[in-house]
């Protein structure tokens, strides 16, 4: 009989003890060890990889496997993308662009074949809604798709595709399975052929040879890593949903993050409209790239034009100001805002969303030392409007000026933003690619562009107003 061996997971960092403790000696968190049982040679747990274990009223699933062959790099083929049909997400999974910003040669951009994708966010923020969409426009797309929904009913999302325009009637190409099984998934894919898989969710597929819960370490480990297999050895590309625990970690372990191709983050606030996919690991393109999306009660509709709805509702106020930030391939005008309010000298507080805490703090001690203004009894809140998450520097003259005229109760005049670093010494500094910005902040109607001193000739009916330090653009507040 096999004999089992007892191994501690970190559902953390993904570490493997040999005994239990405390403590992981790997990320140091505490309480993080679960254990892991694994079976001896000879028991379904060592089958080959590929091979998914029986379970009761199951045979087990042979996937197609060939000892690999030695093969020369430059006489491949280069697989072709497979367009979702949803632009700002095939944009987040990378490829060739046109953009102005980033000059590369203009093609296909979206799945890439044989790759398995994690995506991650808020229960309810709208993951099932897009891939949903997605899968929609790969089926119109003559692109074969198996929709495993492992949560719902085939007659519920049967409901949901209807909303969304998305029944099978009309996409032939678009099959579902709602299903738990591991084994039984794999087997219909075999069958079905299909050139996307999307299995909604992984946290409820199980192997039924493991002796652990849907959702725990043990099956998260197993059944995506049969995935992956599943995708490179098949072709197919495999896109996984995965929830986000409370402690903001994807789908429990970060395990996961490591065997997949890519991790695409889906963010917003389910109480507005906003939201924002990011890539946080692309093995196939950029992780600077983000997609924008309002839910609205027809699904999710991509936002091209993302100034048009991040500085929309923009007007001139104390502690707003409006700065160009480039996020991959493309440009968008962010309204940064910040409030002072009066605090307890000793232990003010400092509090950010949407920017970097560290910088700040380095801006505010910037601002004490170099601008003349008194922040140590101060309580400071600075935000990125929009759900944004901006950390490039050239977005720090625009953090520096929302906090001064906060604190003065001062504005800016109509139609004038920001751009630039600023340096310990308070002084400006220039940033990459001021000409896209200057030209987008432009075609937005904003008329003056407060920024450090470059040459540079700004489009007609735009101004630059060059500030050398923090002081000087302090005092072009209204």
């Amino acid at each position: 009989m096999a004999k089992s061996l007892t191994r501690f997971i970190c559902r953390t960092c993904g570490a493997v003890q040999t005994k239990w403790m405390g403590k992981c000696p790997d990320c140091g968190a505490w309480d993080t060890l679960e254990q892991h049982k694994t079976l001896g040679a000879g028991a379904a747990q060592d089958q080959p990889m590929g091979v998914a274990a029986p379970t009761s009223g199951s045979a087990p699933v042979a996937l197609p496997i060939d000892a690999p062959e030695l093969q020369q790099l430059s006489g491949l083929d280069t697989p072709d993308r497979m367009a979702t049909g949803i632009g700002e997400l095939d944009r987040v999974l990378g490829g060739a662009t046109d953009s102005p910003v980033i000059n590369t040669p203009a093609g296909p951009r979206g799945l890439v074949p044989g790759s398995a994708i994690l995506i991650g966010g808020d229960p309810g923020i709208g993951k099932s809604t897009l891939l949903l969409q997605a899968a929609n426009g790969l089926a119109q797309g003559r692109h074969r798709v198996l929709y495993v929904s492992s949560e719902e009913s085939a007659h519920q999302l049967r409901l949901r595709a209807k909303r969304l325009n998305a029944i099978g009637d009309k996409n032939p190409d678009l099959f579902v399975l709602a299903d738990t099984n591991l084994a039984r998934i794999v087997d219909q894919t075999i069958k079905t052929q299909p050139r996307v898989l999307i299995v909604d969710s992984i946290q409820m597929i199980y192997k039924g040879d493991l002796p652990a819960a849907p959702g725990s370490v043990t099956q998260l480990r197993a059944c995506c890593q049969e995935l992956v297999y599943l995708a490179k050895t098949t072709g197919c590309a495999v896109l996984l949903i995965g929830h986000v625990t409370k402690e903001g970690r994807l789908a429990g372990p970060r395990l996961l993050e490591h065997m997949v191709d890519t991790v695409l983050y889906f963010e917003g606030d389910r109480y507005h409209s906003h939201r924002v996919i990011r890539a946080i690991k692309n093995r196939f393109g950029t992780t600077l790239e983000v997609g924008l999306f309002e839910m609205t009660d027809r699904g999710l509709l991509p936002v091209a034009d993302g100034a048009g709805l991040l500085a929309a509702e923009y007007q001139p106020m104390s502690g707003s100001v409006v700065c160009p930030v480039v996020q991959g391939s493309r440009c968008l005008l962010i309204e940064i805002q910040a409030l002072t309010a009066t605090g307890f000298l000793g232990n003010a507080k400092r509090k950010t969303s949407g920017l970097d805490a560290n910088r700040l703090a380095m801006l505010i001690a910037v601002l004490e030392k170099r601008g003349g203004l008194k922040l140590a009894d101060q309580d400071i809140f600075a935000s990125s409007v929009g759900g944004m998450k901006v950390a490039e520097p050239a977005a720090d003259v625009a953090v520096a000026l929302a906090i001064a005229s906060a604190h003065y109760n001062r504005q800016l005049a109509q139609g004038v933003c920001a751009v630039g670093e600023i340096g310990l010494g308070g002084e400006i500094r220039h940033v990459q690619q001021m000409e896209q910005r200057v030209r987008e902040a432009a075609r937005m109607g904003f008329k003056q562009v407060i920024c450090p001193k470059i040459k540079l000739q700004p489009p007609e009916g735009c101004e630059l107003l060059m500030a050398r330090n923090v002081d000087q653009a302090i005092q072009m507040l209204g």
